[in-house]
């Protein structure tokens, strides 16, 4: 009995199409988990990124605020948030700013290249003094990836 050479590959025809759709649909699997894991990995590294921001706008705030507690260049030997002298405006990073004082609590905020700032508190009592910063990495309360990081000095 002699077969046929068709009928043999036509018995065979639709193997070559299924394992054609598994493969594809294999590899469109793995690309997606890949893409995924990426999409991940740029959003950890964004909010990093925005946590460094709003950590260094912070330093920056209690940096000024330490060098006009302590060496107060327009009076030396007085410190610019002093609750008993008038209140003074402050002058950081070649910006001048704005000090507001209620009782014995100064606030200023500082504002760097946009959009990072720094919104700075300095509590003297008595002997006591201390200086909050809270940085933000963009200055937009209604932001929703704004990040915010304090330092807290106590001298």
């Amino acid at each position: 009995m002699k077969k046929n050479c068709n009928t043999h590959f036509q018995d065979k025809r639709g193997i070559t199409i299924y394992i054609a759709v598994t493969i594809t649909a294999a590899l469109i699997l793995v690309s997606f988990s890949i893409i995924n894991i990426t999409l991940k990995q740029i959003s950890l590294s964004s909010a990093g990124r925005d946590s460094q921001a709003a950590f260094y706008a912070a330093d920056s705030g209690i940096e000024c605020a330490l060098f006009w507690n302590l060496r107060n260049p327009t009076n030396p030997g007085f410190s610019a948030f002093d609750p008993v002298s008038p209140v003074q405006n402050i002058n950081c990073n070649n910006t001048p700013i704005s000090v507001s004082r209620t009782g014995a609590t100064s606030t200023f905020t500082m504002t760097f290249a946009e959009p990072y700032c720094a919104i700075v508190t300095v509590a003297k009592v008595l002997a006591s003094t201390t200086i909050e910063s809270r940085g933000y990495n963009t200055c937009s309360s209604a932001g929703v990836r704004r990040v915010e990081r304090a330092i807290l000095v106590k001298i």
